[in-house]
């Protein structure tokens, strides 16, 4: 009995350090990449936008180079032009929340919810209870050089207590790459592991 209730701990806590270790996220794919093409070189291309941000579109582009190299491209030589041209993108958005949890009614520690208006839910000792959730988007758009025309579009969202893009940016990617070249408009979840930066 003891063994059996140590293994199941055992196998509890692993199961929560791997999900501390992975990101799930939504991803939607929109594919016009021809049957009989395959991956070939690629460059990455900035917007004005991006050019005038460019620290922190080099962190995007270090973190989507894996992903991308993993679905077969790879970087044109310096002074030649590339097969296929890819634009990043990624955004974070916070939304802050009061959580009401009714545990706090018991046991001693109330709220003062009547002495004083929402959103301020003080405990007994006068602390608040204020959650920030964290939505998190990354975005792939895959077009041929020469004629411009855009083969593949990808985007992974998820959300979470921490924006963390530094570390969540390269699992977001790999998500997002995760099916190339096929298509699914539906939202799938896809889990990725979350490798230090």
């Amino acid at each position: 009995m003891i063994r059996t209730l140590s293994l199941l701990t055992a196998t509890a806590l692993l199961a929560g350090c791997a999900a501390l270790n992975t990101v799930t996220s939504e991803v939607s794919s929109y594919s016009a990449w021809p049957a009989d093409r395959q991956p070939g070189t690629y460059a990455f291309e900035r917007l004005p936008s991006q050019q005038a941000r460019a620290e922190q579109q080099q962190l995007l582009e270090d973190s989507a180079r894996r992903a991308i190299e993993g679905a077969g491209f790879k970087p044109a030589a310096e002074g030649q032009a590339s097969e296929y041209v890819v634009q990043l993108g990624a955004r974070v958005s916070a939304t802050e929340a009061y959580y009401d949890d009714p545990f706090w009614w018991r046991g001693g520690l109330y709220y003062h919810r009547f002495a004083r208006p929402w959103p301020y839910y003080g405990l007994g000792l006068g602390m608040g209870a204020p959650t920030v959730n964290y939505e998190r988007e990354v975005a792939v758009l895959i077009r041929d050089r020469k004629s411009g025309q855009p083969l593949y579009e990808t985007r992974a969202s998820s959300d979470g207590s921490s924006p963390g893009m530094k570390s969540l940016l390269p699992a977001m990617f790999e998500a997002a790459m995760k099916d190339f070249p096929a298509g699914s408009v539906t939202p799938r979840r896809v889990t990725t592991e979350i490798t230090p930066p």
